[in-house]
């Protein structure tokens, strides 16, 4: 018996890293019996049937710290939510609902401001920084921030996501390069078109590791994890110290009066675009039943 991490998951095989190298592995009926999929980024006990071949079957599962659906990732620890300050603008919406997704499911959140040589980054940096963010500017053309980006992908599993057109390819040239020319040039593949089908698969990349996900290759393609009605406001970490302090019970933070959140807001403790994207999302799902979004996303 040997345990490892799924780097990649194609066409039945599961590629499974061990200290004795990568294995080429299959799942067991039993997974299917349960109900259960390994995942990319899973850690994993296999027992070894061909030690010449590099094959063997998948014996269990090790506890997950999470899971997405889409993409299908296992334990991913940190991802790198990336706008442009410029070309195109930033989108506070979707770097709030990014952060929500991470917030729900365990994962630490850094936001990334590219192309802070075309644009003044301080006014953003200042809402997620008081928010209780990590906010990194970057540049690829003149390798602002890559050092910082490099040190926190060291030692995790990691994932950048952000709309088209961002500049996360770039970023990740600049960083890895050697990982780029390994894979194949991963910057095309993070970049590639809705329609194309393609499997998740792990690299190394500034000594950590790497989740090329094709569903945060272009955020306006996709649907990722809902956050429900009844989960979005521990979802908003700086709503915390208000928690309890409205009028009702049942305050949803909305139209409702004497509102601690909306109070806040006014006071400067709270950023309103944070607010804003906190209506937002609640809109969207307000009306929603849990079991008819996943009854979609199943």
């Amino acid at each position: 018996m040997l345990q490892g991490m799924i780097r990649k998951g194609v066409g039945g095989f599961y590629y499974v890293e061990t200290e004795q190298g990568i294995y080429a592995s299959k799942a067991r009926g039993l997974f299917r019996k349960r109900g259960e999929s390994p995942l990319v980024g899973d850690v994993v006990q296999i027992e070894v049937t061909h030690e010449g071949d590099k094959e063997a079957y998948i014996k269990a599962i090790l506890p997950r710290r999470n899971s997405l659906i889409r993409p299908p990732v296992a334990n991913l620890e940190r991802l790198f939510v990336v706008a442009a300050l410029q070309n195109p603008a930033p989108s506070t919406l979707m770097i709030d609902k990014m952060i929500a997704i991470c917030e729900k499911k365990g994962i630490d959140p850094v936001v990334v401001l590219n192309k802070c040589d075309l644009g003044d980054g301080a006014p953003l940096e200042k809402t997620y920084r008081e928010a209780g963010f990590e906010v990194v500017l970057t540049s690829a053309l003149d390798g602002t921030g890559m050092d910082r980006l490099s040190a926190l992908i060291e030692g995790k599993l990691c994932a950048f996501a952000g709309h088209s057109g961002v500049g996360k390819s770039s970023l990740l040239n600049r960083l890895e390069p050697k990982a780029l020319a390994e894979v194949g040039s991963l910057s095309q593949k993070l970049e590639r078109g809705k329609h194309t089908t393609r499997h998740v698969e792990i690299f190394t990349c500034a000594d950590g590791y790497l989740a090329d996900t094709p569903g945060f290759g272009d955020l306006s393609t996709e649907r990722f994890e809902t956050v429900y009605k009844e989960e979005l406001f521990s979802c908003f970490r700086e709503f915390e110290p208000y928690f309890g302090a409205c009028r009702f019970v049942g305050c949803q933070h909305d139209k409702e009066p004497d509102c601690a959140i909306k109070q806040a807001v006014l006071q400067g403790a709270i950023a309103p675009s944070r607010y804003e994207s906190y209506r937002a999302m609640l809109y969207d799902v307000k009306d929603i039943k849990e079991w008819e979004i996943d009854d979609h996303q199943g």
